[in-house]
């Protein structure tokens, strides 16, 4: 049973793919800031602030944004040099073989899976906020996920908008994108309104004490805050449908992520000066401020802004997802009908209704706060396993060729990135790490019940 066999790096698949290519630069870096720019911002800067780290919180985003872009790095040198489908899972299977490829692929549809439930979640709750505002209030049954004390058991709008968004992407790249690039403008003139007017209410008495929680709040805000960089590895997922993949999809990775460390830097820095730390335990952190130093209709805007926010988090994860499992399925490694091409539009559809309809199912009636912290888990593993794919990368097939993105100072910069994301991941609790060698454990038994099988591999030996 040969469980390392591998794709070839010479691959073509990129060339002979079915879907259509008609993404560039701009769409890659505003698809990956549409999955970033996200929750980080308009939720965890407040709660993190307030619980762990306080106004140090903007080192706990410098560290998050280091240990995220050792990573970048190694996905970009690996999206130039590799062209092949499927990002990182398509990566590690031609540097490490079929079996390490399949559970990257199967750690990164749980991090896609939760972070789509936990999005459509949350996006229902800000609707629902709004709804009440206008006077319409859903029955306790239909609000909220499963929990019975609370009385609730279906969250219905957060089912609706995720087989929406569903359809959307069905209709292709190019209009699914579009709607998020419009989107994804909107929310950063917001977030820009937001830090050119809070700047000049700054009190520098509310950044003191600067680290109330010591260096071990700072560290452990790093590893909370690490979930707000998520969503950059979903640029490399793109990639069959790039005009030019090995340039463009490295700069998609590497702009997106630059981007997203300089607004949450911003905003943290003005956050904490605007509201002392202690008061920023609030689910709207950003709109709470503005109504704490009196501009409330900014406030209003900000919070219809953070609703559009995380319908662009979740088209671009939505989009992502069904990539992944259109590759995985073409492979062999899942059924093959999930690779259907739908002939009008160019795109995944039957990969994109499961995607679709498996996180309209979390999201409606799984309760998902014990597994918040599984989606940094499982992500912080990937990261772990690429860097060390780039070590690998280098040993049997040498430097990048001139024109190639080239990953700096290695083997320096890949060990740190997997200490570094080693290190984060131990900061998580023992109930995240079961959840984590469960999840493992069923991708292992689908891998020997069914895709070592029917892996195209198998079949083409």
């Amino acid at each position: 049973m040969n469980l390392f066999r591998k794709k070839s790096l010479n691959t073509t698949s990129l060339s002979k793919s079915l879907l259509k290519k008609e993404l560039k630069t701009v769409d890659l870096i505003l698809l990956g800031l549409g999955a970033i720019v996200g929750t980080g911002i308009f939720v965890i800067t407040g709660t993190a602030a307030a619980n762990t780290a306080g106004p140090a919180l903007i080192l706990s985003f410098v560290i998050a944004a280091f240990s995220c872009t050792l990573s970048a790095l190694c996905y970009a040198e690996f999206a130039s040099r590799v062209p092949i489908g499927g990002g990182a899972y398509g990566y590690i299977y031609t540097i490490f073989g079929e079996i390490v490829g399949w559970l990257v692929g199967w750690l990164l549809i749980c991090e896609y899976l939760l972070a789509n439930a936990s999005v459509a979640s949350g996006w229902s709750g800000y609707v629902h906020g709004f709804l009440e505002g206008l006077g319409i209030n859903f029955p306790q049954a239909l609000r909220a996920s499963y929990n019975q004390a609370n009385g609730t058991y279906v969250d219905i709008i957060a089912i609706i908008v995720t087989l929406l968004v569903t359809y959307l992407v069905t209709q292709g790249a190019k209009k699914a994108l579009q709607l998020n690039n419009v989107m994804v403008i909107i929310k950063f003139s917001l977030i820009a309104l937001f830090i050119l007017i809070g700047v000049f209410y700054v009190k520098p008495v509310n950044w003191t004490p600067f680290m109330p929680f010591g260096l071990k709040g700072v560290t452990s805000g790093a590893a909370i805050v690490f979930f707000a960089f998520l969503g950059f590895d979903a640029v490399s997922t793109a990639a069959e449908e790039v005009k030019n993949p090995q340039k463009d999809v490295p700069r998609g990775i590497i702009g997106s992520l630059g981007i997203a460390t300089v607004l949450y830097i911003g905003v943290t820095l003005v956050l904490t000066g605007l509201v002392p730390y202690t008061q920023l335990n609030v689910k709207d952190p950003v709109a709470f401020a503005m109504r704490f130093i009196g501009h409330n209709f900014l406030a209003g805007m900000i919070s219809v802004g953070a609703i559009l926010t995380l319908l662009t988090v979740l088209i671009s994860m939505t989009y992502g997802l069904a990539r992944l499992i259109y590759v995985i399925s073409r492979d062999g490694l899942l059924p093959i009908g999930l690779s259907h091409v739908n002939e009008k539009t160019k795109t995944p559809k039957n990969a994109t209704l499961i995607a679709g309809i498996l996180s309209a199912i979390l999201a409606g009636v799984i309760p998902l706060d014990q597994l918040a912290a599984v989606t940094n888990i499982v992500t912080l593993m990937v990261f772990v396993i690429i860097a060390a794919g780039i070590l690998k990368l280098r040993k049997e097939y040498g430097q990048p060729k001139p024109g190639e993105f080239k990953v700096p100072w290695v083997p320096f910069f890949p060990i740190l990135s997997i200490l570094v994301c080693l290190y984060l991941m131990f900061q998580l609790s023992l109930s995240v790490w079961a959840m984590f060698i469960i999840w493992v454990t069923l991708g292992l038994i689908i891998y020997f019940t069914f895709g070592h099988k029917h892996s195209q591999l198998n079949k083409d030996a």
